[in-house]
């Protein structure tokens, strides 16, 4: 796969497998044996032993998405700041996505990072950090895009083909990813970090909005009011503003 991104240093070093269990792994080994340069992007036609968060999978069909890891070495933020990281990533993802798709505000960032549209998942994001004292030393940023595949095995997903009726070259996708991505990580380094907050807000499914969520094993009615540094989902519950960490809350 030849991919030519406008960028300073992500995707400059670039490294295609044709097929590898994760390409977070293999970016972990780079890093290891200092073999990557900041912005080393890993790419594959087939990861067959993907993860995604929580411990689950990441399934993609062989050859019709994007499958990516990049090595970044953000120094420059705390290790208290690992999801604003997070939230640059997502909102280089969202970017990305809405150059690709008529302006909708069906295109939303679900919290913590998956893509959506309406209530179908696109897009997955697996940053896994390595701390050096109270700074992040290293990310490897893993990020599954379903592009041109047709079929799924749960309703709940689609893809850019799907939404569009599009075939799309990956090539050109993944040059257009990693420039996306790039600016919003260079937005993180110049200390945009307000501007990064408000964004990641203004893209975020079911902000401001009332729904049923799960809590504890009961049903709740409640309304995203934010997201704290912790990366933690602020939701207001019968007048009371109440914070939650992954699995702590199940969207209904």
């Amino acid at each position: 796969m030849v991919i030519s991104p406008t960028t300073l240093f992500t995707g400059q070093q670039l490294i295609w497998l044709p097929a590898c269990p994760s390409t977070n792994s293999e970016a972990q080994q780079l890093l290891r044996e200092n073999r990557a340069s900041e912005g080393c992007t890993v790419i594959t036609d087939d990861q067959f032993a993907g993860r995604g968060q929580r411990g689950n999978q990441w399934l993609a069909a062989p050859g019709e998405n994007l499958t990516l890891s990049i090595v970044w070495l953000p120094t420059f933020l705390d290790a208290s700041q690992q999801f604003l990281l997070s939230q640059a990533v997502a909102l280089g993802v969202y970017d990305w996505a809405a150059t690709l798709l008529q302006p909708s505000p069906q295109l939303r960032l679900k919290w913590p990072n998956d893509l959506y549209f309406g209530t179908q998942k696109f897009g997955g994001i697996l940053i896994e950090n390595s701390l050096s004292g109270a700074k992040i030393q290293s990310s490897v940023v893993g990020i599954g895009l379903n592009v041109n595949q047709r079929h799924f095995a749960v309703p709940t997903a689609t893809s850019l083909g799907v939404l569009t009726g599009r075939y799309f070259q990956r090539e050109q996708l993944a040059a257009r990813l990693l420039e996306c991505l790039e600016r919003r990580y260079l937005q993180l380094r110049a200390g945009q970090v307000g501007e990064v907050r408000r964004a990641y807000l203004a893209a975020l499914y079911r902000y401001q909005e009332w729904h049923d969520y799960e809590v504890a094993g009961r049903r709740v009615r409640g309304r995203i009011v934010g997201v704290d540094t912790d990366g933690r989902l602020a939701v207001e519950i019968g007048g009371e503003v109440q914070r939650f960490a992954l699995q702590e809350i199940k969207y209904l």
